[in-house]
């Protein structure tokens, strides 16, 4: 039997990358993005995330922050939900419907105009995505989309973008995942 060999030191590539990514990506979209979560909060309308994968758990963990943090740091509503967290749901859809429709056939049921839809996609060209998407924006949703790579579709059909510019999918979750963490921090007052 072969010894395995100890794995290469991987923390200062790692971080260095993942530094460049956050050099090079806009601050102005960073912060419109806090600011559309803002906005849809304090007017009481939904705040509405899907994803599939790890962006699926970045999904579900925005909601999970900012449902507990944001109410319990100020005592007023925030109406979050995630498309991702009912698999029975999910897969009632895409058995009956497809797996193409399962955030579309949700939204049907769901979203109001002025409701704030976020998807979460490494690639942009997840079709379940790109479908919810333009429903969203067909039916008076307000849309931010969050992408990586080239950006995909979810880059041209989000009405608001923050792109990770890398062909990484591991680079683009870090950066997902620290924008949930802004909104939380500014809404709950933390920064």
């Amino acid at each position: 039997m072969n010894p395995i060999a100890p794995p290469k030191p991987i923390a200062r590539d790692y971080l260095h990358r993942l530094s460049l990514v956050l050099q090079n990506t806009s601050h102005d979209a960073l912060d419109h993005g806090v600011a559309l979560v803002n906005e849809a909060w304090q007017n009481g309308q939904q705040i509405i995330t899907l994803g599939n994968g790890g962006s699926a758990l970045t999904a579900l963990h925005y909601i999970n922050d900012w449902n507990k943090s944001v109410f319990m740091s100020n005592g007023r509503p925030f109406r979050g939900r995630s498309l991702c967290d009912n698999i029975g749901l999910l897969m009632s859809y895409a058995n009956d419907v497809s797996y193409q429709d399962v955030f579309a056939e949700q939204l049907k049921n769901i979203l109001q105009p002025g409701d704030l839809v976020i998807a979460i996609s490494g690639s942009g060209n997840s079709e379940n995505i790109v479908r919810g998407v333009n429903y969203a924006n067909a039916h008076g949703g307000k849309t931010l989309g969050l992408c990586g790579y080239r950006g995909g579709k979810l880059k041209s059909l989000a009405q608001a973008v923050i792109w990770a510019d890398v062909d990484d999918m591991q680079l683009s979750e870090d950066l997902h995942f620290i924008f949930g963490h802004m909104v939380m921090q500014s809404l709950a007052g933390m920064r």
